[in-house]
């Protein structure tokens, strides 16, 4: 399974961007898709995930400004990002999870400063 990320990119604080993934198989596949980011020196961190059943959940630093949400006629997740800090700074990465299977993709880059 392949995992396309995309959407990243250079914005100033209190701007927006939408991350994109398409996975190489139907989303219908896996129970539950989200977005984890890694800051420069730090872990990576879960930042919003959505289920099979649209259920979603968000990290408690992006609630009210982020959105997740699906669009299965084009097979595609997506992170609505509004409201911009620079502490959003960070490489974003998909994942995708099939039971015991998880499966990420490579990284865009969130670069919010002035």
């Amino acid at each position: 399974v392949q995992l396309q990320a995309s959407g990243g990119g250079l914005v100033q604080p209190g701007g927006s961007l939408r991350l994109s993934c398409v996975p190489s198989r139907s989303i219908f596949n896996f129970n539950r898709m989200g977005w984890y980011r890694q800051a420069p020196g730090k872990q990576r961190e879960l930042v919003a995930t959505i289920t099979g059943g649209d259920t979603t959940d968000y990290t408690d630093s992006v609630k009210g400004r982020f959105t997740i949400s699906r669009d299965t006629a084009k097979n595609t997740v997506y992170l609505q990002m509004n409201t911009l800090k620079p502490e959003d700074t960070a490489v974003y990465y998909c994942k995708a999870e099939r039971y015991l299977a998880n499966y990420w993709g490579h990284g865009t880059l969130v670069t919010v400063s002035s």
